[in-house]
C-alpha cells in the first residue's frame, strides 16, 4: 500500500511530531538542509507573530492565536515517543460569548469567568486572560525555514518567547518510521521531544526544567 505523500500547508489526518527545543541545532540543521528535497518556495522561510494562551492546569490542549484567529490543537497519544495531535477548534474575533463558554475555556482546564457580552473583541478577550490567575498570554515570534525529509515536514526555527530566544527543530508526519528515519538521519536520536507548551512553560519559569541544550 503507497504511503500517503506529505504536503506543506495542507491538513492532513493527525500527525505525529518531534519537536525540540534549545540554543542550538546546527549540525542537525546544516544535515536537514542537505537532506531535504525541492519544497515551494513559499515555505523556505515564513515569519509570524503569535500569542500562545498558557494554562497552569493544562498540558493536552495547545492554544495560540494568530492573525485574529483562534486555534487550538488537543494532545491524542504518544507512541514511540512522538506525540500525536489533533485540531480541536478553530475561531476568530470577535469571539461569541457561546464559544468562550462551551469551547475555549473548556480547554483551558480552569474556573470559568463570568461573562457579561454577548461578543468579545481581542482586546476584551486577552482582558479575561490577563485578569485570570490561571491564565497568561505569551507572545511568540516565529522566523521558520521549511524543509522535507523522508516525505516528513520539516523545519528549523529562531523562536523569540516573551523576547527570550531559543530555536527549534522539529519532523512531523502520520508516518512514524518515516520520523524515526529523519529523527537518525539528521542526528537527533537521544534529544528531547518538546512541545511548544512545554518549552513555553519551561522559558517563563512554570516548568523547572532546561531546555535540550
Amino acid at each position: 500500500m503507497t504511503k500517503p505523500e506529505m504536503k506543506i500547508g495542507e491538513i492532513s489526518k493527525p500527525r505525529f511530531e518531534f519537536r525540540s527545543f534549545g540554543q542550538s541545532f546546527e549540525e542537525s540543521a546544516k544535515r536537514m538542509s542537505r537532506f531535504s528535497v525541492p519544497i515551494p518556495e513559499k515555505v523556505w522561510e515564513r515569519e509570524s507573530e503569535e500569542i500562545y494562551i498558557l494554562s497552569k492546569t493544562n498540558d493536552i490542549n495547545n492554544t495560540k492565536i494568530r492573525d485574529g484567529k483562534m486555534d487550538i490543537k488537543t494532545y491524542v497519544q504518544t507512541v514511540d515517543g512522538l506525540e500525536q495531535w489533533n485540531p480541536l477548534m478553530k475561531g476568530e474575533f470577535p469571539i461569541a460569548k457561546e464559544v468562550l463558554l462551551k469551547e475555549v475555556f473548556p480547554a483551558f482546564k480552569v474556573k470559568i469567568p463570568t461573562f457579561n457580552k454577548d461578543v468579545y473583541t481581542f482586546d476584551e478577550f486577552m482582558a479575561i486572560i490577563d485578569a485570570h490567575p490561571d491564565l497568561q498570554g505569551v507572545r511568540v515570534y516565529k522566523q521558520r525555514f521549511g524543509y522535507m525529509v523522508n516525505n516528513t515536514l520539516c523545519e528549523v526555527g529562531n523562536v523569540l518567547i516573551n523576547g527570550a530566544k531559543v530555536v527549534t527543530i522539529n519532523s512531523e508526519s502520520t508516518e512514524l518510521e518515516d520520523i524515526k528515519k529523519t529523527i537518525a538521519d539528521c542526528k537527533l536520536e537521544g534529544v528531547e521531544n518538546i512541545n511548544y507548551l512545554q518549552a513555553i512553560k519551561r522559558v517563563i519559569g512554570w516548568i523547572n526544567k532546561p531546555l535540550a541544550n
